[in-house]
């Protein structure tokens, strides 16, 4: 049996943890699940300096704030990877690889992103022997020799001075001619003072040399065609990243050619109850503050789909009169005129029926599910069941021949 709640967050990163603060306020009974260390990818964060109200904080310290926040509000956490998902039904199912299994209304998926491999000859197998992709996590093991750093963007150019706080030499493969880095002009300046980085120009990696550690990286000139070698004890590759959507392939959830899930203004899918937040999603900035606005935005729309869904299946599905579900559009007179005669008729019938309004402007799905296009349209509902569809008229004879 799938324990149930009403909000499930998939990510402990920024994005999920901010997710969970608004949903654990909201007293909604939310779940996090997360298969790493709490933060995400931020708990490998020397320091950050733009996050609103700390001048300057690392990852995990920040990231030990969120999800003290979180659990301040009652928000419950599972580790565990998620491996499959069943969005088909109103009650979502997440299940992870240990066969835990969890149900919600509503879920947030917030699994961010991982580095992206080159896939080059030696990567996978000298990976943890050498080659890194988290100069956090893995810097201090190259006290005092060389290492080279592949890539040129913030990322690399931050963490390859990191780098240099252990390193005897820090060598730096970049793409372009010299003097152009993909980083912001103020890393730029401070790499280019670092008196223990260099920097080998148009050139890229082709291979990682080694038996058993890294021993070397082959280098190609991308102007000359060129190859060469260059001793090394460590390789940190840093060129760019790709979501962790892998499990959610025969979800339903679109995804572009990448992986990544489009959303609206709401954070919501093409799923109606999923919502995607953070480095997982098509955004513009992916930053902690980004991320963490993405995930109060997706609680938020969750907790009023939920709240909407209950009171639907309580006044709609449950209810024990046929309900005339009337679909209507605010803006326009012709709509405003046959509520009014609708509810005018069922008073004369002695309130037969239970009259439930659907504004189409702020009910989209709700009317694509009944598959209505324009309105003032009726669906006649018995316990939930379709009866039939009304011709909506403001001939009071006609309309009340219906009935």
């Amino acid at each position: 049996m799938a324990e149930t709640y009403d909000l499930i967050i998939i990510g402990g990163g920024p994005a999920g943890l901010a997710a969970s603060i608004y949903g654990g306020r909201a007293k909604l009974k939310t779940l996090v699940v997360n298969k790493g260390t709490i933060g995400g990818l931020v708990d490998t964060t020397r320091e950050i300096v733009n996050y609103p109200g700390y001048i300057q904080v690392s990852g995990p310290d920040l990231m030990k704030d969120f999800h003290k926040h979180a659990q301040s509000f009652g928000v419950e956490f599972h580790k565990g990877e998620v491996v499959s998902v069943d969005f088909s039904q109103e009650e979502k199912i997440v299940k992870t690889k240990k066969g835990k299994e969890f149900s919600a209304k509503a879920v947030i998926i917030a699994s961010g992103s991982e580095p992206r491999l080159l896939n080059i000859p030696g990567e996978k197998r000298l990976r943890g022997n050498g080659v890194a992709y988290c100069a956090t996590c893995d810097a201090e093991f190259f006290e005092g020799e060389d290492v080279v750093v592949v890539g040129s963007g913030d990322q690399a150019i931050e963490e390859g001075m990191f780098i240099t706080k252990f390193a005897r030499k820090v060598t730096v493969l970049v793409l372009h001619d010299e003097g152009i880095l993909d980083c912001n002009k103020v890393s730029a300046e401070r790499a280019f003072n670092n008196e223990k980085m260099e920097f080998i120009w148009n050139s890229t990696i082709e291979e990682v040399l080694g038996e058993e550690n890294v021993e070397g990286v082959k280098i190609k000139n991308l102007k000359t065609g060129t190859s060469s070698e260059l001793a090394c004890q460590g390789v940190f590759l840093f060129v760019g990243m790709v979501p962790s959507t892998n499990y959610l392939k025969d979800s339903g959830i679109e995804m572009d050619k990448r992986g990544y899930i489009p959303v609206n203004d709401l954070m919501e899918t093409n799923l109606e109850g999923v919502y995607a937040v953070g480095d997982n999603r098509v955004k513009y900035l992916r930053q902690v503050v980004s991320a963490a606005g993405d995930g109060a935005t997706a609680a938020v729309a969750a907790e009023r789909y939920i709240e909407e869904l209950n009171s639907f299946n309580a006044n709609v599905l449950q209810s024990d009169k046929k309900v005339l579900l009337l679909f209507f559009n605010a803006l326009v007179n012709e709509s405003l005129e046959f509520s009014t005669l609708l509810e005018e008729l069922n008073n004369e019938l002695g309130h037969e029926y239970k009259i439930v309004k659907v504004d189409m402007a702020s009910k989209k799905k709700l009317a694509e599910k009944y598959d209505v296009k324009m309105a003032p349209a009726v669906v006649v509902l018995d316990q939930g069941k379709e009866m039939k569809r009304l011709e909506c008229t403001l001939d009071k004879e006609k309309l009340k021949t219906q009935f």
